[in-house]
C-alpha cells in the first residue's frame, strides 16, 4: 500500500504520526480505566466503563490492523494529551471520598478523554479521505468514531438522567 508517492507526501507522514498517538492513546485508555471503574459507585456508570474498556481493547486492535494494511510498521511513542488527561482523573478520584460527586468527576474526566478520541479519529478519517487510503481504513477509523461518540452519548445520559431517573449530576448537587 505504501508506494514511493505516498512515503514522500507530509499528510501521510502525519497521518502516521497521529495514528501512533492514538495507539498509545488507546493503550493508556486501557490502562487507566480500571482504576476508574474501581472509584465509581454508581452501577450504570461502572458497567458504562467495563463496556467501553473492552471497546478501547478492539480500538487498539484496529489501529493495528491499520498499520498492517498499509505496510507500516508503528513506532513506541507516548501520547501526551492522554498522558495529562489520565493524570488529572487520577488526582481528582484521589482527592474526592466515593459519593455522587466523585462519579461526576468520573464522567467529566471520561467525557474529557472521549473528546480528545472524537477529535482524534474524526482528524484521522479526513487524512485518510484526502490521502484516498483504502475504503477499509476509513471503515476502521469510523468504527472507533463511532464507538466513541457512543460512549460520550452514554456518559452525558448517565450524568443527566432520563425521563425516569435522576442523573449523577443532580445527585451530586444536592451532596454537600
Amino acid at each position: 500500500m505504501k508506494d514511493e508517492n505516498m512515503k514522500n507526501n507530509g499528510l501521510f507522514d502525519l497521518f502516521i504520526e497521529e495514528l501512533e498517538d492514538m495507539f498509545s492513546a488507546e493503550k493508556q485508555i486501557i490502562e487507566g480505566l480500571p482504576e476508574m471503574i474501581n472509584h465509581a459507585t454508581q452501577e450504570e456508570l461502572k458497567e458504562a466503563l467495563e463496556a467501553h474498556l473492552k471497546e478501547t481493547k478492539n480500538q487498539a486492535k484496529r489501529i493495528e490492523e491499520i498499520f498492517s494494511i498499509l505496510g507500516s510498521e508503528r513506532k513506541s511513542i507516548e501520547c501526551k494529551a492522554m498522558q495529562g488527561l489520565i493524570s488529572e482523573a487520577k488526582e481528582m478520584m484521589g482527592s474526592r471520598k466515593p459519593s455522587a460527586t466523585l462519579d461526576a468527576g468520573i464522567i467529566a474526566a471520561a467525557q474529557k478523554i472521549e473528546h480528545y478520541e472524537i477529535a482524534s479519529y474524526g482528524t484521522l478519517k479526513s487524512f485518510a479521505q484526502h490521502l484516498s487510503l483504502e475504503k477499509s481504513i476509513t471503515d476502521l477509523i469510523q468504527e472507533n468514531l463511532d464507538e466513541e461518540g457512543g460512549a460520550n452519548k452514554k456518559l452525558t445520559k448517565i450524568a443527566d438522567g432520563t425521563f425516569f431517573s435522576s442523573g449523577i449530576n443532580k445527585e451530586a448537587a444536592k451532596s454537600r
